[in-house]
C-alpha cells in the first residue's frame, strides 16, 4: 500500500536506458526466479550479464528460467559460501545484485545452521569479497518483510521494530546489517530492499516450502482444490515479479539509495481467502477451495496480517506496483500451464 506519495510516476524503462548499457552485471542467484527475470531485462538494457548460482534443487535454480537468452549471458554454477570463488567473480563487476539465498521458513527450522551458512556467512563472503577486491561496484541485497514479524501497526514501515518470528528472519535481519555495516565503515555501496510477497513465472511451485501462492497455482494447473489453512483472513500484500525488478534496477542506478532501506508492496492488501477466490475467478473450470487447520509448525511461525507501506521508495525512487493482481495472477499460471514439464 502506498502512503502520502503524490502523484510521482515514472518511466522505468526511459528514466534506466543507458544506466546499464555495456555495465558489468553479477547476480548472485541468477538462475532462480527473481534473478533471471532481471537477466532479461539487464540483457535487454544492454549489460554485460554473469549469473551465479549453485542450483540447488531446493532452492529454484533452473536453466529453462533463461533458455531465451542462454547465449547472452554467462552462467558460473558456483556457491556463494565459497569464499575463493566469489574473490574472483565480484572483480570488476560494476553492479552486484546480491539474490541468492535460503528463502524457506519452515526449513530455516528444520535446518537453522543450513540457514545461518546461506543466509549469513555467505553474505560476509560476498561482501569480503568486495571490500578486497572491488569496492567501486553498487551492490542491492534482497532483503524481506519477515525481518519485521508480527506488524505492531499496519501499513508497516522502515522505521517499524524488527522482531522476526523465525530463524530465517533473524538471519535476514542479519545478512541485511551486514551491508549496512560495509557501507558505513568500508565505504561499500549498498542498498536494502525489503521484499513482500513476490510472485510470477520462474518461482518455485513444486511444493509450498517456499511459498504457498506457487503451490496454489500448481493446485490449479494440476485441477486440485486449493488448501486454505485456518480461517482465510490473513491479509497480505503481493508484488509482481517484473515490478521488483523495477524497484532493484532503480536502486542500483540512483546514487541516493545508497546505504538506504526500503520496502516494496503490492498495489492493493487482499485477505487469502479472497485471494483465493480471485484465483477461481481467474480459472472458472478450477475446482472449490478447501478450509483446512493451520498447520501447527506454521501456526507457531505465521505472521499474521502484514502489507507494507513504501511511500519512501516511491518518493525518493519513485517506484510503484505496476501490475494488478488479477492480471500478475492470469499470466503466472498461464505460463505454468505452457511449461509445466520444467517446473513439477
Amino acid at each position: 500500500m502506498k502512503m502520502g506519495t503524490g502523484d510521482m510516476k515514472i518511466d522505468v524503462g526511459r528514466d534506466l536506458e543507458g544506466a546499464f548499457a555495456g555495465k558489468r552485471v553479477l547476480i548472485t542467484g541468477g538462475l532462480g526466479f527473481i534473478g533471471s527475470h532481471l537477466a532479461y531485462r539487464l540483457v535487454e538494457l544492454g549489460a554485460d550479464v554473469l549469473l551465479v548460482d549453485s542450483l540447488i534443487p531446493e532452492y529454484g535454480g533452473n536453466l529453462f528460467n533463461i533458455a531465451e537468452i542462454r547465449d547472452r549471458v554467462r552462467v558460473n554454477i558456483a556457491d556463494v559460501r565459497d569464499a575463493h570463488s566469489m574473490k574472483y567473480l565480484v572483480q570488476r563487476q560494476d553492479f552486484l545484485f546480491n539474490l541468492a539465498g535460503q528463502v524457506s521458513h519452515l526449513d530455516s527450522m528444520k535446518d537453522p545452521f543450513t540457514d545461518l551458512e546461506i543466509n549469513c556467512r555467505s553474505q560476509l563472503t560476498i561482501l569480503e569479497a568486495c571490500r578486497q577486491f572491488n569496492s567501486d561496484g553498487k551492490i542491492v541485497f534482497a532483503s524481506t518483510r519477515q525481518i519485521y514479524g508480527r506488524p505492531q501497526y499496519l501499513p508497516v514501515d522502515e522505521l517499524h521494530p524488527l522482531a522476526p518470528t523465525d530463524i530465517n528472519g533473524i538471519n535476514k535481519v542479519a545478512g541485511e546489517w551486514y551491508h549496512l555495516v560495509y557501507h558505513r565503515v568500508y565505504g561499500l555501496h549498498t542498498v536494502s530492499l525489503r521484499m513482500t510477497n513476490t510472485y510470477g513465472p520462474h518461482m518455485r511451485v513444486k511444493d509450498a516450502r517456499q511459498t504457498f501462492l506457487g503451490w496454489w497455482i500448481h493446485q490449479i494447473v494440476d485441477d486440485e482444490a486449493l488448501q486454505i489453512f485456518g480461517d482465510g483472513q490473513q491479509i497480505r500484500d503481493f508484488t509482481y515479479v517484473s515490478d521488483v525488478v523495477d524497484a532493484l534496477l532503480l536502486a542500483a542506478a540512483a546514487p541516493q539509495a545508497e546505504g538506504q532501506i526500503y520496502n516494496l508492496g503490492g498495489i492493493e492488501p487482499i485477505s487469502l481467502l479472497a485471494l483465493a477466490q480471485l484465483l477461481l475467478d481467474i480459472n472458472p473450470k478450477a475446482k472449490p477451495f478447501e478450509m483446512t487447520p493451520f498447520p501447527s509448525d506454521r501456526k507457531r511461525i505465521d505472521i499474521g496480517d502484514y502489507y507494507g507501506d513504501y511511500s519512501k521508495i516511491a518518493a525518493e525512487l519513485g517506484w510503484e506496483p505496476k501490475v494488478s493482481l488479477r492480471e500478475g495472477l492470469s499470466c503466472t499460471v498461464n505460463f505454468y500451464r505452457a511449461h509445466k514439464a520444467h517446473y513439477w
